[in-house]
C-alpha cells in the first residue's frame, strides 16, 4: 500500500471517529435542551441533566443514591427546611415534588429516539459546590 492511501486511509478512520464522538456530544446536548423545555423539570430547583449516553442508555444526574437519601437531597435543595421536623408535611411535599420531577425528567430522556433505558448518577459535583458555597456564605 502507498503512503498516499495509508494516509487517506488514517485520514477517514480520524474523520469517522470525530464525527462519532461530536454525535455523541450533540445527542447529550440535544436531551439537556429537552429537559430545559420541559416546564416542570426546569423549573425546579436542581437541574436534572444527561451526563453521557452510553448505547441506548442514557446517564442521568440526580441528588438520590443508595448513600444519599431523599431527605438529605430535599435538605440540599431547599436548605431552610433543615429546621423542621422530619414528620412535617413541608418534608413529605417537597419529598414527593423531587421524586415527581426525577420521575418526569426521565420520561423525557426516554421518549427521545434511540434511548431505551436510564441510569440515574449522583451528582457529586453538585453537592461539593453547594458545599463551598454554605461555606463561602458562612465566612462573610
Amino acid at each position: 500500500m502507498s503512503d498516499r492511501k495509508q494516509f487517506i486511509t488514517v485520514m477517514v478512520v480520524a474523520a469517522l471517529f470525530v464525527s462519532w464522538i461530536g454525535w455523541r456530544g450533540f445527542e447529550v446536548i440535544s436531551l439537556n435542551n429537552q429537559l430545559m423545555a420541559d416546564t416542570s423539570v426546569a423549573s425546579y430547583p436542581y437541574q436534572h441533566r444527561v451526563l453521557r449516553v452510553e448505547g441506548g442508555t442514557a446517564v442521568i444526574s440526580s441528588l438520590r443514591s443508595h448513600s444519599v437519601s431523599t431527605q438529605q437531597a430535599v435538605s440540599a435543595v431547599f436548605p431552610s427546611m433543615r429546621h423542621l421536623a422530619d414528620t412535617h408535611r413541608d418534608w413529605q411535599k417537597a419529598e414527593r415534588e423531587l421524586a415527581q420531577v426525577q420521575a418526569r425528567a426521565g420520561d423525557v430522556v426516554l421518549a427521545a429516539p434511540g434511548i431505551e433505558r436510564i441510569r440515574w448518577e449522583l451528582d457529586e459535583n453538585w453537592y461539593h459546590l453547594q458545599f463551598m458555597k454554605s461555606r463561602y456564605d458562612t465566612a462573610f
